[in-house]
């Protein structure tokens, strides 16, 4: 299907310091967590202290629209381990403390990837005399943040990552990977199970992106993802859940709802738990306009998320970000406008202001048949 045709059938369709306490309005109307909690789902976003603690408006609009939150970047190993054995959580902390104060959930993110590393971690693996050694430069994360966050984080992103075939490997994986070098696939394996014994009640993700679209690079994606999970699930790795990131790119690579529903279906025969993590939709080359644009990524959202709703075995559904104030998308090579605009790629606008695409969000929740994982 080509990417005009998509849209228009779419558009028919769709028609570090403590965070402030009590400093956010109850909310009112209902924001997405409440329409997620219809069919038993949850809603949230990726967040960082600091937009919680000094911007006002950011603040009440996560209380009123979320009850998840996950660390934008707060809990990547980058930021709370700058030096061998010294750990700074105090980012994660004041975020899990928001989220209790608010009843909402908490996600962590990430516990092994192959980027946002400290920069002593890859001279140290290379130096490391053993393999174990080398293992225990990763489970040492794994030990010191589950636990300490266990009862308040009831999912995790274990490794997040991990395939890449355009790095030429047959099975697809990623090769350029500290992690890759200094373990092999094993690694993944190693992960799983010290998270599982770290905290044995919480939820354990493999999450990726580029899983959504018809193209083939996504093809070539999709095919590594599954074929990893068969060689996890026969040596009995302990994999709980496929988080989809869901950064779609309409401008760019047609969607196909029938071969993502093909897809998740193929998934929940591992029988995994999905969720979608990292919910937003690239705006670049989209129409001018800002109001055609934003009725453009609303049908596109509409079309993703009535495909992943309707999966029983899909749960929660998290952006990565609430607000197009604070995307990554604004500053990120490839995807940011050459005019400076902000990107439209969020629920709420950089004024906070409701867009087309949560009412999209909005609706697709109202529609969408239980899960058979009801949030807490």
């Amino acid at each position: 299907m080509r990417r005009r045709d998509f849209l228009a059938g779419a558009v028919a369709l769709a028609a570090c310091s403590p965070i402030p306490k009590g400093a956010a309005q109850s909310p009112s109307p209902e924001g997405l967590a409440a329409h997620a909690r219809r069919s038993g789902r949850g809603f949230g976003a990726a967040v960082r202290s600091k937009l919680l603690r000094d911007d006002p408006a950011f603040r009440a609009a996560v209380v009123r629209e979320c009850d998840v939150l996950v660390e934008e970047f707060e809990l990547k190993r980058s930021t709370t381990q700058p030096a061998p054995g010294k750990y700074n959580f105090e980012g994660a902390e004041a975020i899990a403390a928001f989220a209790q104060e608010h009843g909402m959930g908490m996600r962590g993110h990430t516990l092994v990837w192959y980027a946002a590393n400290p920069k002593w971690l890859e001279p140290a693996l290379e130096a490391a005399p053993d393999a174990g050694a080398r293992q225990k430069l990763m489970t040492d994360y794994i030990d010191t943040a589950m636990p300490r966050f266990a009862g308040r984080i009831a999912e995790w992103d274990v490794v997040n990552e991990a395939v890449e075939p355009d790095q030429g490997r047959a099975d697809g994986m990623r090769m350029d990977n500290l992690w890759w070098r200094a373990m092999g696939e094993r690694y993944i394996d190693i992960a799983f199970h010290r998270a599982r014994e770290a905290d044995p009640k919480a939820v354990l993700y493999l999450t990726d992106y580029g899983l959504e679209h018809d193209s083939p690079r996504c093809e070539r994606r999709r095919t590594a993802l599954l074929k990893l999970l068969d060689r996890l699930k026969g040596r009995d790795v302990p994999v709980d859940a496929i988080g989809i990131q869901g950064h779609l790119k309409p401008y760019k690579e047609p969607f196909n709802d029938r071969l993502f529903a093909d897809f998740l279906d193929r998934l929940t025969g591992y029988g995994v738990r999905l969720s979608v993590t990292e919910f937003d939709i690239a705006d670049l080359g989209g129409p001018p306009n800002p109001e055609k644009r934003d009725r453009e990524v609303a049908a596109v959202g509409r079309a993703f998320l009535d495909v992943a709703l309707a999966n029983p075995a899909m749960g929660s559904v998290l952006c990565w970000g609430l607000s197009d104030r604070y995307s990554w998308l604004s500053t990120y090579p490839g995807y940011k406008w050459p005019d400076g605009q902000l990107s439209r790629v969020l629920p709420l606008d950089s004024d906070m202001g409701r867009k087309p695409l949560w009412e999209a969000m909005a609706a697709s929740f109202d529609a969408a048949p239980a899960t058979r994982y009801r949030v807490a």
